[in-house]
């Protein structure tokens, strides 16, 4: 997946997260941010990898996130790989 692909993938999730009126609290107390925060920080890859990794703490986000906006859920994993920054994260 190229940077530019990771990045579009990221971006229609933070859409999702912005759209789920039960999810976007979670997102931004979890991460500090505020809705501002959001709007100025889409396009910076750091955002978006803590976007992606948000989604991956739940199974179940995943497959709600990836079916409202018809992605493939395998490639989130990819898509944080393929961002600038992204690299392989280590769960251990």
């Amino acid at each position: 997946m190229s940077p530019e692909a990771a990045e579009t993938y990221a971006l229609k999730v933070l859409g999702w997260i912005v759209g789920d009126a039960e999810i976007l609290p979670i997102f931004l107390g979890s991460s500090g941010s505020s809705a501002d925060d959001i709007k100025k920080r889409a396009q910076d890859s750091d955002f978006l990898i803590a976007v992606l990794d948000f989604v991956m703490l739940d199974d179940a986000w995943v497959l709600a996130c990836c079916q409202a906006c018809a992605l493939e859920p395998e490639a989130m994993q990819t898509a944080r790989q393929a961002l600038p920054g992204g690299g392989v994260f280590n769960w251990t």
